[in-house]
């Protein structure tokens, strides 16, 4: 077998790739860094985002994806290169075909983009994926039933929330918010409240390790140490915040999203809902990993939701298996040479 077959996830905040029969091979930040001088791109993934907020002025360490789609099309393409060529291992005698997942609510502009930038950056072909559905795929969800599943895919730019049926997508919504929206109202909510202002990485770290989608007891309540620069002196200072604090910060973020599910439940017809409330809700992407929002989605909306097995593999592995099976899932896909 001579085509080599890639499935990418290309997201806001980190990008997979799986190749069929090796599983996820790359698991890195979409950050590249960039010389200001000579225009080189120095450093991609891990290694770039170790600069983040940390470059002097003659390199710039961007995220070149916002909201899932391209925001910077050259440093995208350089991005698809480098893990492309990783994946491959260096192995150069076949261009391979790549299967990028895209969001659902993009445009026909943004679409030809991500196209346009995986062929550029070696592809002989280049297939395109929606996210709820190659999420859904991925949680091993059978899309091509006669019975209706909803996916609600959370990662860093977005969240995608989808009916789906017969392989296809029946109602959804996709909103520009996701993990990085929730880690810039914690930075916000610790310059109100605490006068400190703290950096994307430590927001990050906080809201993984003590972040809550609902309040606790007072009991159970998590902290953790924060260091930042006091916004009244200027000078370094520590505080410690609690998962009540994250909670509030993320309250408008959450929100948001309960009306994003509920607007999309409103539009599905009464026999899938009949099959959604049998089966419930199922949330993938890596910001479903937010302590208790299942169970928050749940309260809100009275129907059963649960977070699939390693929701942040999901959307990736549903790539690298619709790509290994393209006869099967070719409703789903929008293929393009």
């Amino acid at each position: 077998m001579f085509v080599k077959k890639i499935g990418i996830d290309l997201g806001t905040t980190y990008s997979l790739v799986h190749i069929p029969k090796r599983g996820i091979v790359i698991n890195e930040p979409s950050v590249v860094a960039i010389s200001k001088i000579d225009n080189k791109v120095l450093a991609v993934g891990l290694e770039a985002k170790e600069m983040l907020g940390r470059t002097p002025d003659t390199i710039i360490a961007s995220r070149p994806l916002k909201d899932g789609v391209i925001a910077d099309y050259k440093t995208t393409e350089a991005m698809l290169r480098y893990f492309i060529n990783k994946a491959l291992g260096g192995v150069k005698f076949f261009r391979p075909e790549v299967m990028v997942s895209v969001p659902a609510g993009i445009t026909s502009t943004e679409r030809r983009a991500v196209i346009d930038a995986t062929l550029a950056a070696g592809a002989k072909a280049a297939y395109i994926i929606k996210e709820p559905i190659a999420a859904a795929i991925g949680a091993n969800i059978p899309i091509g039933s006669a019975s209706g599943h909803m996916v609600v895919d959370i990662g860093g730019g977005t969240a995608e929330i989808a009916v789906i049926s017969l392989g296809g997508i029946v109602a959804s919504t996709s909103i520009r918010i996701g993990g990085n929206k929730f880690d810039a109202a914690i930075q916000d909510y610790t310059r109100r409240k605490y006068n400190l202002a703290i950096g994307e990485q430590t927001a990050e770290e906080v809201k993984k390790e003590i972040g809550s989608a609902l309040f606790f007891d007072s009991k159970d309540v998590l902290t953790k140490d924060v260091r930042g620069r006091d916004m009244v002196t200027g000078l370094p200072r520590t505080i410690t915040l609690t998962s009540d604090d994250i909670t509030e910060a993320i309250q408008d973020e959450l929100e948001a999203i309960i009306n994003a599910i509920k607007l999309v439940l409103q539009k599905t017809p009464p026999e899938l809902s009949a099959d959604i409330i049998d089966k419930g809700i199922v949330f993938t992407g890596g910001t479903s990993s937010l302590r208790r929002l299942d169970t928050l989605i749940s309260q809100a909306t009275g129907v059963p939701a649960y977070v699939a097995d390693d929701p942040m593999l999901c959307v990736v592995k549903g790539t690298g298996i619709a790509l290994e099976n393209l006869e099967s899932y070719k409703r789903s896909i929008l293929a393009t040479k």
